[in-house]
C-alpha cells in the first residue's frame, strides 16, 4: 500500500467548527465603520447611481442610519457633507450651520456615545473648484493657508459633537496643526484619524458623484502616486509624530501591500478605507450574476482585515453587519 502524507492541513479544514476554530483573521461589526453622506436642502434620500445602494441622506433620513448602525454594533459612522451652495474657500465648511456640522450635531443627539461619530475634515465638497485646499493666484493648491481653514473646520467639527475628526487632505503638517487647535480649545478629547497615506486612485469615481464634486483637474500634486508604498509609510509616521490617534490608508484593496507595511511601522490602530470603486466593481458583477455577492463582500472586508487593517470604513458596514449576525 502506497504510504500517504505524514502531515495533512486539510484535518484542520474538514468541519465548518474546525475552520472557524482555526481561522486567523475575525471580521467583526465593531471594526466597521459605516460612511455617509448628508445632502442640504434634500426632503427625501438621493440614490446614488453609480453606488447602488447608497444615497445620499437628508437630514432625518441620516438620523435614522445613524440609529440602525448603532444598534448593529458597528464601531462608528463617517460624516460627509453635501452642500447647496460653494464658494472658492469652502466657507460652508467652517459655519456653524453648514451641513456637515448640523449632521454631525443631528447624529450625535441621535447616538450619543453609542456610536463613535467621525467627521470627514475636508474642503474638496465646500469648494466650487472641487480641490481639498485653497488656491494661490496662480490656482495651485496652498498648504499653509489650508491648514489654517483646517484648524478652524476642526473647531467647528468639534463643537457640532464629532468624536473623532478625519483630515483627508493631504496637507503637509495637516495633523500637528488640528491637534494644536484642538487642545489650545480644550478638545484634548477630540482625536484624530489621519487619512495618511491616501493615493491619487482611479477608483474614486463614484464618490465624486456621491458629494457632487466640482473638481477641476486632479490631486496628484498632493494625493500619492500609486508608485509609491515607502512613501505612505512615511507619511504615517510622520501622522504619528504629529499626534495622530490612528492613521488610515484609502484605497484599501490595491493598496493592501501598503496597509500591511504602516501596520508593521505604526504602533497606533490602522484603519483602511474600502471605497466607492471598489464597492462599485463588486456591485456590478454580482447585478450581472457574475459573483456571489454576500460572499464577495464579506471575502473582500475580511481580506482587509487580514492585510492588517483594525478599523474598515465600507459602505457594506450595516450590512455586512446583518451578514455576520446570521
Amino acid at each position: 500500500m502506497t504510504e500517504g502524507p505524514v502531515v495533512r492541513p486539510r484535518r484542520l479544514r474538514s468541519t465548518a467548527a474546525l475552520r472557524r476554530t482555526m481561522a486567523e483573521t475575525s471580521l467583526e461589526a465593531r471594526q466597521l465603520v459605516l460612511p455617509v453622506f448628508v445632502r442640504e436642502g434634500a426632503s427625501e434620500p438621493v440614490p446614488i447611481s453609480s453606488m447602488p445602494g447608497v444615497v445620499q441622506h437628508t437630514r432625518e433620513s441620516l438620523r435614522a442610519a445613524a440609529a440602525e448602525a448603532a444598534s448593529l454594533g458597528l464601531g462608528g459612522i463617517m460624516l460627509f457633507g453635501v452642500p447647496e451652495h460653494k464658494d472658492a474657500v469652502g466657507s460652508g465648511a467652517v459655519a456653524p450651520g453648514g451641513i456637515l456640522n448640523l449632521a454631525l450635531a443631528d447624529v450625535r443627539a441621535e447616538v450619543g456615545d453609542e456610536l463613535t461619530v467621525m467627521a470627514d475634515l475636508c474642503l474638496d465638497e465646500f469648494t466650487d473648484h472641487g480641490h481639498c485646499g485653497v488656491l494661490d493666484a496662480e490656482g495651485r493648491v496652498d498648504n499653509d493657508a489650508t491648514l489654517a481653514v483646517y484648524a478652524e473646520m476642526a473647531l467647528a467639527q468639534a463643537q457640532a459633537g464629532a468624536h473623532v475628526l478625519g483630515p483627508s487632505g493631504m496637507m503637509d503638517g495637516q495633523v500637528g496643526v488640528i491637534r494644536a487647535a484642538l487642545d489650545a480649545a480644550g478638545r484634548t478629547d477630540v482625536a484624530i484619524l489621519a487619512y495618511s497615506a491616501k493615493y491619487a486612485s482611479a477608483f474614486y469615481g463614484p464618490f465624486r458623484e456621491a458629494v457632487d464634486s466640482s473638481l477641476q483637474g486632479d490631486r496628484r500634486t498632493y494625493q500619492q502616486d500609486p508608485a509609491n508604498a515607502r512613501e505612505g509609510v512615511r507619511e504615517a509616521l510622520l501622522d504619528v509624530e504629529q499626534g495622530a490617534d490612528l492613521v488610515m490608508v484609502k484605497p484599501a484593496l490595491a493598496y493592501l501591500d501598503v496597509l500591511r507595511q504602516v501596520r508593521d511601522a505604526v504602533d497606533v490602530p490602522v484603519a483602511a478605507y474600502n471605497i466607492s470603486g471598489e464597492y462599485a466593481m463588486v456591485e456590478a458583477a454580482a447585478a450581472h450574476g457574475w459573483i456571489d455577492r454576500e460572499a464577495a463582500i464579506l471575502e473582500t472586508l475580511l481580506s482587509i482585515r487580514r492585510a492588517g487593517a483594525d478599523v474598515v470604513l465600507t459602505y457594506w458596514a450595516a450590512e455586512a453587519a446583518r451578514l455576520l449576525a446570521r
